[in-house]
């Protein structure tokens, strides 16, 4: 059994993002890492696999994105993946999830061909964009069933079942493989890559991939196809200094309710 993992590559969030010129996130120029919410999707498919010592079980991380995104498939490797594939061209700069999903969906395919893909896991949305879409369109180009947002994953067989948390109740699915699975935050903790877990990442597999490979036309994917584009962007204002209320003659309570009233706190 093979399990494919879809991880993102995104922006440091405590970093200094920033927009290129034609309004797309600044995927090159910016320090990044694997989004947090697909290390959830890595845990779960390294707990899958632990739960059955007894069958042969390989995990597969694959990324699609520019040529710093492989650090997203390292990461996976060094959490316990045995081998990577990364999908990188220039022409997919720009995509929107359509297009996203597309590319994924053939790497998948080819993935399948190769080793298998018997389950697909993917974190409930990417730290940014938050989309939350993208399992679902791969769910479809994939022809397979889709079990979406668990808290928790249970298995037996080729039987698969979740629990999803909703505002006040909670669904119980069940699905049978192959499926596509995406799995929340509250599934259970990501583990921290260990010392002989990164150096036994430097000998893993991995896979670098264009869209030639996956027989992807550039012309179906990128900005110009996207079917949502942002128009323009600002950057946000400096933060302006405090004002500070002094209470040396006993009037700062005074004073202090008077600035709350004037921003229409109070």
């Amino acid at each position: 059994m093979n399990i494919v993992v879809c991880v993102k590559y995104v922006p440091d969030a405590t970093a200094d993002r920033k927009f290129e010129d034609d309004n797309t996130v600044d995927r090159v120029g910016v320090e990044g890492l694997l989004s947090e919410l697909d290390e959830y999707a890595v845990e779960q498919a390294l707990q899958f696999r632990e739960k059955r010592e007894s069958e042969e079980i390989t995990v597969t991380a694959l990324t699609v994105g520019p040529e710093k995104a492989v650090d997203a498939v390292r990461k996976s490797l060094q959490m316990g993946a045995d081998s990577g594939v990364h999908v990188v061209d220039d022409a997919i700069a720009g995509s929107d999830y359509i297009a996203t999903s597309l590319v994924l969906a053939k790497a998948i395919e080819k993935i399948k061909a190769d080793t298998g893909a018997d389950l697909v896991i993917c974190g409930m949305a990417s730290t940014d964009a938050s989309g939350s879409v993208v399992p679902a369109m791969l769910a479809e180009r994939l022809s397979l069933p889709q079990v979406t947002l668990a808290s928790v994953v249970e298995s037996q067989g080729d039987q698969v079942r979740i629990k999803r948390d909703n505002e006040g109740s909670t669904e119980v699915i069940g699905a049978t493989l192959p499926i596509v699975l995406s799995v929340t935050d509250q599934s259970g903790e990501a583990r921290y890559p260990s010392f002989k877990g990164i150096m036994a990442a430097k000998k893993k597999p991995i896979e670098t991939w264009s869209l030639s490979d996956l027989g992807v036309d550039a012309g179906d994917v990128g900005l110009d196809v996207a079917w949502s584009q942002v128009e323009d962007t600002e950057a946000r204002p400096p933060r302006t200094a405090g004002e500070i209320v002094t209470d040396e003659d006993g009037s700062g309570a005074t004073a202090l309710v008077e600035f709350l009233a004037s921003k229409k706190f109070i």
